[in-house]
């Protein structure tokens, strides 16, 4: 079936760029709030500082969204690329704020948001070595990485007592099977929300079974103003400046895959001017995150699945996915109603979202030439180093905290290794590869 075809630049009708925003938000809003809540919890602060930390994230997801899709001068890429704070943080920032405190988290982050913006346009003119082989592995090592998050998602999240229920995979299944359908029979408009529909009527049925809890809703606040510097003025550290250097170099790296990924799936060249822009987007809204009480911030791999199952590529549907989040961060409220989606039905709408991702990376490489030469095995080492720390999470926890950095991530280190296997294998030539002869 064919869908609704646009442009990057398209500019939907307000009705349906409010609903095709909102289906982004959906899918991202477990992910987004789920690095503030993991460092509260890990520096003990309180309820009122967890609620801060979660209002001036979703905000500053919103500004750096608007920032990426919409632009100005050299600044954003302006193709639908949504942004969310970086995972590969998560553990220097604990680690920096136990030692120092949280304000030392955030003098790192405006000085590495910093030098990332002033360092774009340089590690830009390393896109040569990103050619069709290492692109299309990289997206598809994007899709497999992100899997165990939607399988995690359906029994109910990790932790959850009730991991792998009966109601918990039953949720997940129903939500699968209702996003497939309306995806296969929706026709036009319908067919392009079918995540959507399945997010909300799988919370509807979860609702009907009791497994929705509202009382978040009851008692967040309508209105929380985010103050810049609240939890006091920002202190540096050597170490933990470089700690967070080191961890927007790995953003750097991401953020390329995810960028060639996306100009792959709605059809437009990304060449170094165009990553230079994404990758100074990048370093503003880290250095606003650090403002705002935030964090450092890159594209959310999650979201390019649902790029490639809906097909729509306008950029301003993400921009009004930008709009959406800044309104939630100003409004506890309406935030915490989304939150009230259960994660098994999150889980049976990601299974099909990030399995778009692989399918898009394996279309991607059936473009590539694998006879006379040596990309099978580049594809086979890096795909396998990716996976790594998906089937053994400690596989690295002897190794110096800056390698974990890299290596702890199958994206980053899979990535790292598909670039570097290049230039063994083929080198670097005009177009970015040269394929020698065997």
């Amino acid at each position: 079936m064919i869908r609704n075809e646009n442009t990057v630049d398209s500019i939907l009708p307000a009705s349906k760029m409010l609903t095709y925003g909102l289906q982004h938000v959906l899918s991202m809003y477990a992910g987004a709030v789920a690095v503030p809540i993991i460092l509260a919890q890990a520096l003990h602060l309180p309820v009122d500082a967890l609620i801060r930390l979660i209002n001036a994230d979703l905000l500053t997801c919103g500004i750096a969204t608007l920032i990426q899709t919409i632009g100005f001068w050299k600044v954003g890429a302006r193709i639908p690329m949504i942004q969310g704070v970086t995972f590969a943080a998560v553990s220097p920032m604990i680690m920096i704020g136990m030692e120092h405190g949280i304000t030392a988290i955030y003098g790192a982050i405006i000085i590495a948001g910093i030098c990332t913006f002033l360092a774009a346009p340089y590690f830009s003119r390393l896109i040569r070595l990103f050619p069709p082989v290492v692109t299309g592995t990289i997206i598809t090592i994007i899709g497999i990485s992100l899997m165990p998050v939607a399988i995690n998602w359906m029994g109910g999240g990790v932790g959850a007592k009730d991991f792998g229920s009966f109601t918990n995979l039953g949720l997940a299944f129903l939500t699968f099977m209702i996003v497939v359908f309306v995806y296969r029979y929706g026709k036009g408009f319908i067919g392009n929300i079918a995540v959507l529909l399945g997010l909300l009527f799988g919370t509807i049925i979860a609702g009907f079974m009791g497994v929705v809890n509202f009382e978040a809703v009851e008692s967040a606040e309508w209105i929380s103003l985010v103050t810049p510097f609240a939890f006091g003025y920002p202190t540096f550290d050597w170490a933990s400046i470089v700690s967070m250097l080191i961890v927007m170099l790995v953003v750097m790296v991401e953020t390329t895959g995810d960028t060639i990924a996306i100009g792959e799936i709605v059809n437009k060249k990304i060449g170094k001017r165009e990553l230079a822009a994404c990758l100074r987007a990048d370093g503003l809204s880290t250095f606003l995150g650090g403002i705002l009480n935030s964090f450092p911030y890159t594209a959310f791999a999650q979201n390019v699945g649902l790029i490639a199952v809906t097909r729509v590529k306008s950029r301003f549907v993400v921009a009004t996915s930008g709009a959406i989040l800044i309104v939630l961060g100003l409004f506890p409220k309406m935030a915490a109603v989304i939150a009230c989606i259960p994660n098994a039905v999150l889980g049976g709408a990601g299974l099909a979202m990030f399995g778009m991702i692989i399918a898009s990376g394996i279309r991607s490489l059936g473009k590539v030439n694998f006879d006379g030469n040596y990309n099978l095995m580049l594809v086979a080492i890096s795909i396998g180093v990716a996976m790594i720390p998906l089937a053994a999470p400690d596989f690295y926890q002897n190794f110096p905290d800056w390698a974990k950095i890299v290596m702890k991530s199958g994206i980053t280190f899979g990535s790292f290794m598909a670039v570097a296997l290049n230039l063994l294998f083929n080198g670097l030539g005009e177009e970015g590869s040269v394929i020698p002869k065997r």
